[in-house]
C-alpha cells in the first residue's frame, strides 16, 4: 500500500469510528447516576485541585511550563507521570480479590494518530491534528504497557483504557468555526453529556465484570479493538523509555525503562 492509499485508508478508519460514536446509542451504567450529581463531583474536585485541565485539543503550538509540547504534555506526559507517583499506593490497596485499577482516558482520535518518537513535541512541521491524535495514541500505547508490566511483577493492579465517546464540552474551543457551527446545531442530537462520557469510565472502574481484567480498549461499554499500532510492543516499549527520561527517570516514582 502506497503512503497515499495508508493515508486515506487511516483516516477512513478514523472518519468510521467517529460516525458510529455519534450515530450509536449512549451507554449508561445500571444504577441511578443524575447528571446533576456528576456536574457537582466535577466542580468539587475543580474546587479542590485548581485545575480542571486534563486535556486539551488543537492548540496552537505551544509549550506548557515544564516546557512539552502542550498536547503531548497535559494530554499524554502528565498522565503518565501521575500513574507514577500513584503506583506505590495503588499495589498497596490491591488484593487478590479486589483490584486497584488503573483507567486511562483516550480517544477514538488514537486511530489516526503516528508516533514520531525522533519529534514526540512535535518540534517539526507543527499541525495541532497531528499533534493531538499522538498524544491520544500515546495514551493506548501506555496503558497497554503498563499492563504487561503491572501483570510481569504479579500486582494486584489492572491498566485499561477508555474512550468516552463525542462529548459536549468546552474542549473544541480550539477548533474552525465551522465544526463550531455544526456542533451548536447538533450537540443536542449527537453529543454526549458529560455524565453520559463518563459512564464507560466509571464501569471500567468499578464493574465487577472486570475484576483482574486488564490490557483493553473500552467504548460504549463495550470492549473494542483499538487501532492496530497500539498492539506493537516494541513502540509501546520505546514510548515507556522516552517518557521516563523526560521525566527525569526518577527511580522512586516507579519509572524503571
Amino acid at each position: 500500500m502506497s503512503p497515499v492509499s495508508s493515508f486515506l485508508w487511516t483516516y477512513a478508519v478514523g472518519v468510521k469510528v467517529l460516525l458510529s460514536q455519534l450515530l450509536s446509542r449512549s451507554f449508561s451504567l445500571p444504577a441511578g447516576n443524575h447528571e446533576n450529581q456528576g456536574e457537582l463531583s466535577v466542580s468539587r474536585i475543580v474546587k479542590e485541585t485548581g485545575n480542571e485541565k486534563a486535556a486539551v485539543m488543537l492548540v496552537p503550538q505551544r509549550n506548557t511550563a515544564d516546557g512539552f509540547e502542550e498536547h503531548f504534555g497535559v494530554n499524554y506526559l502528565g498522565h503518565f507521570m501521575l500513574t507514577h507517583l500513584l503506583l506505590d499506593t495503588l499495589k498497596q490497596s490491591g488484593s487478590h480479590d479486589l483490584n486497584s485499577r488503573i483507567v486511562t482516558v483516550s480517544s477514538a482520535t488514537h486511530y489516526i494518530g503516528e508516533l514520531n518518537l525522533n519529534d514526540l513535541q512535535s518540534r517539526h512541521n507543527y499541525s495541532p491534528h497531528g499533534a493531538y491524535a499522538q498524544s491520544k495514541l500515546a495514551l493506548v500505547l501506555f496503558s497497554y504497557q503498563l499492563q504487561q508490566r503491572l501483570a510481569a511483577e504479579g500486582s494486584h493492579v489492572t491498566s485499561n483504557v477508555v474512550d468516552p465517546g463525542v462529548v459536549n464540552t468546552d474542549l473544541y474551543k480550539h477548533t474552525s468555526w465551522l465544526f463550531k457551527l455544526c456542533k451548536w446545531l447538533t450537540s443536542w442530537l449527537l453529543f454526549k453529556t458529560s455524565t453520559q462520557g463518563a459512564s464507560t469510565v466509571i464501569y471500567a472502574a468499578v464493574s465487577p465484570d472486570l475484576e483482574g481484567a486488564g490490557g483493553s480498549y473500552y467504548v460504549n461499554g463495550q470492549k473494542v479493538k483499538s487501532a492496530d499500532i497500539s498492539y506493537d510492543e516494541d513502540l509501546q516499549r520505546k514510548l515507556w523509555a522516552q517518557s521516563c527520561n523526560l521525566v527525569g527517570n526518577p527511580e522512586r516514582h516507579q519509572c524503571a525503562s
